[in-house]
């Protein structure tokens, strides 16, 4: 199938004049900077002006893109960073869906910015559900997509089920669907498979979103990655904020990316700890069902969920109530917490008793 960027495109998008901000015209590093109504005398409270936050952040990150690059061995030319995935996931939104005219579709249960960010663009959502397994019936996504359909996401692993969805049928659709297939990744670092970054080259008609907030532990900083074609990247670069990623932020991520080590220790912790935290859970008499997970989190099915829910936050124990989610009936979603935290959520899941029990 031969993928034309320009005929998905909102019509006036290809046309747009992006915002040219000073640090387009200049890229450089030293010189007299009078060009962008920065405030040249510094940042109250850093006595060396070098050290403040008083001049304008790359608007392109390219120290931080490099970095990435050499990790995810994909070039800079095709990495997007955003604030959060979210931003990505917007903006993809906007670049290429027509309000009232065009639609994107999901697969539910799967995360659920992707409906909010349709319903604040005025774009249609269409929904092909998944299988009580939480698999991707293809009968049911056929049914759902039509000409208007711009944007596929498949959330792999899925949220809030945790499992990988199936890379056959991923592929099937990069090779026939007529638009844009979104694949997000926001989990890939706890799952044994490669990423689907890595075949870029061999469908121009993909975009993977990952995240530095899970695997990466930078929640607080918000920033979310895009890899997609040279021609899908510079359309979000036109359409995003000129600095969309504060300073901060990319000084935080290039040293913290320094630490691959120590990030690659931790994940392993994490799978080992989801491993425990399985077994001691497995234990409980109002433990239903452990769903398999390729991520950092569980969802457990169990018995009196909305009520558990109630008492462990009484416990100051939060994990999060997924029973009102297709086909996540009387399921909880636990993050893989540390061994103590993991231990305080079993005790208090032990001493929990149903009120209904209780003469």
């Amino acid at each position: 199938m031969a993928f034309d960027l320009h005929k998905l495109l909102r019509p006036h998008i290809s046309s747009i004049k992006p915002y040219s901000s000073a640090r387009d015209e200049y890229s450089g590093t030293e010189g007299v900077f009078l060009d962008a109504n920065e405030n040249a005398f510094g940042t109250p409270g850093t006595p060396d002006p070098a050290a403040g936050y008083h001049r304008y952040p790359d608007p392109y990150q390219q120290l931080l893109k490099k970095r990435i690059a050499e990790i995810k061995h994909v070039p800079a030319k095709n990495i997007f960073l955003g604030n959060g995935s979210d931003e990505a996931i917007d903006l993809l939104i906007r670049a290429f869906c027509r309000p009232g005219v065009d639609n994107i579709v999901i697969l539910p249960p799967t995360y659920g910015m992707y409906e909010v960010s349709a319903a604040i663009n005025d774009v249609t959502l269409k929904k092909a559900q998944l299988t009580p397994d939480f698999k991707i019936d293809a009968q049911t996504l056929d049914g759902a997509i039509d000409i208007n359909s711009k944007l596929l996401f498949f959330c792999s692993p899925n949220n809030p089920s945790g499992n990988l969805l199936q890379p056959d049928l991923i592929e099937y659709y990069l090779q026939h669907f007529e638009g844009v297939v979104v694949v997000d990744e926001a989990y890939i670092d706890f799952a044994d498979t490669e990423s689907w970054s890595q075949k870029l080259a061999e469908y121009p008609n993909l975009v993977v979103l990952q995240t530095m907030s899970k695997a990466w532990g930078m929640a607080a900083l918000r920033l979310g990655m895009a890899f997609a074609s040279e021609e899908i990247i510079a359309v979000l670069n036109k359409i995003k904020p000129p600095y969309n990623i504060n300073a901060l932020t990319q000084q935080a991520a290039l040293k913290v990316l320094e630490q691959t080590e120590q990030q690659q220790s931790i994940v392993q912790q994490i799978l080992t700890h989801r491993v425990e935290l399985q077994n001691d859970l497995e234990t409980l008499p109002i433990v239903e069902k452990i769903f398999p997970s390729d991520a950092n989190f569980l969802l457990v099915k169990m018995q009196h969920a909305a009520e558990l829910f109630h008492y462990l936050i009484d416990e100051k124990v939060i994990v999060r109530d997924r029973s009102k989610v297709v086909f996540c009936e009387g399921c909880l979603r636990i993050t893989v917490g540390t061994a103590d935290e993991n231990r305080k959520l079993v005790e208090k899941m032990k001493a929990y008793q149903p009120k209904s029990s209780i003469a």
